[in-house]
């Protein structure tokens, strides 16, 4: 989509954009439009302390290629930067295999926190870890997480008000019968440790993945709410009471129906909770916005995408100034980034 306007900002929202007629989009931008590679996926977007916007995804010839690296982009209020591949899977014996779904997290405390996955295939990877001092200027070393610790799937943790992390995670087993597994695993000491809780089911009445994290009553409250996606056409949803050391069985939502694709979701400011999802059980297309005020009943309140194609696997913050931020691929070419005035949304 060709830029045509200019909109001047405050912050990290100075730049060029395309205007909408939906009055709650503020602002659409691609972070970049031509990469060295010809397929992207899997964005991720956070927040720094300087209030500067940081966004990653993967690149390369196509999902589960070698040469598949995780690349990364900053905002600033000039606008977008060039992307950088941080990580890649070239193996000490000079093996490559590829990178999969980075997740992007700035605790309250502590370095940013870039998550992702190394590996042939879902089946087979493992979670690694860089992190960042300097708002994704420079990274770490990467550092292999511990074995039976994967890292957030997909979607960002969260932090609870003692300052443990939560992050939502899944297994995928595709012999007979296939298994798609959610668990959960928690970090008291900022991401040094971690501990995994079991399944939360066998996997075949509900083959769900992919869990993003929401608050049920106050932001950092130990009572949650998990949805992601599944196999059986709707979205799922579990919940905890202790801070996601225990969770209830998997339910599906009636409302939200799911084609088999990555969600994500934020608990706003308002206490409303927003999910962005392709509502339809085929194909990614649309890609809507959804909000409900107490988890189980929701109102579908925008579409960001409803052209032929990809729309899929989005990300969703919102930041420091109020506004929501989402990324997501836009037809495996660009990764798109959408702000929204919450308060225009209506539910």
């Amino acid at each position: 989509m060709k830029l045509i306007a200019t909109i001047v900002l405050a912050g990290f929202l100075t730049g060029l954009s395309t205007r909408v007629d939906d009055p709650a989009i503020i602002l659409q931008e691609f972070i970049y439009e031509t990469g060295p590679y010809p397929s992207v996926h899997a964005s991720t977007i956070v927040e720094t302390p300087a209030h500067e916007l940081v966004a990653a995804w993967f690149g390369g010839t196509r999902e589960r290629a070698p040469d598949v690296g995780i690349w990364v982009s900053r905002r600033e209020k000039s606008g977008w930067g060039t992307s950088v591949e941080v990580a890649n899977g070239v193996q000490p014996d000079g093996t490559r295999h590829p990178t999969w779904n980075p997740v992007l997290f700035q605790p309250r405390s502590g370095p940013l926190m870039l998550f992702y996955k190394v590996g042939p295939s879902p089946e087979e990877w493992w979670g690694m870890l860089r992190t960042s001092s300097d708002g994704g200027r420079t990274w770490s070393e990467a550092r292999r997480l511990p074995d039976g610790i994967l890292g957030p799937i997909k979607n960002k943790p969260v932090q609870l008000a003692d300052g443990s992390i939560v992050a939502g995670s899944s297994t995928e087993s595709h012999a007979e019968p296939s298994r798609w597994q959610v668990h959960f695993e928690r970090s008291s000491d900022g991401g040094k440790t971690w501990t995994a809780t079991p399944p939360l089911d066998d996997g075949t009445t509900i083959g769900a993945i992919q869990p993003s994290i929401l608050f049920r009553e106050k932001i950092g409250g130990e009572k949650l709410l998990a949805v992601g996606r599944t196999e059986q056409g709707k979205v799922f949803s579990t919940t905890s009471d202790d801070g996601g050391k225990r969770w209830s069985a998997l339910s599906l939502i009636e409302d939200l129906p799911n084609p088999n694709a990555g969600i994500d979701a934020v608990t706003l400011r308002d206490g409303r909770q927003l999910i962005v999802y392709n509502p339809t059980t085929r194909g990614r297309t649309p890609l809507a916005v959804a909000v409900s005020r107490d988890g189980r009943a929701w109102t579908k309140v925008l579409t960001l995408d409803d052209q032929p194609g990809e729309y899929s696997y989005p990300a969703v913050i919102q930041t420091s100034d109020g506004r929501v931020h989402i990324t997501y691929t836009w037809k495996r070419q660009r990764v798109k980034h959408v702000v929204v005035d919450p308060t225009k949304l209506a539910g």
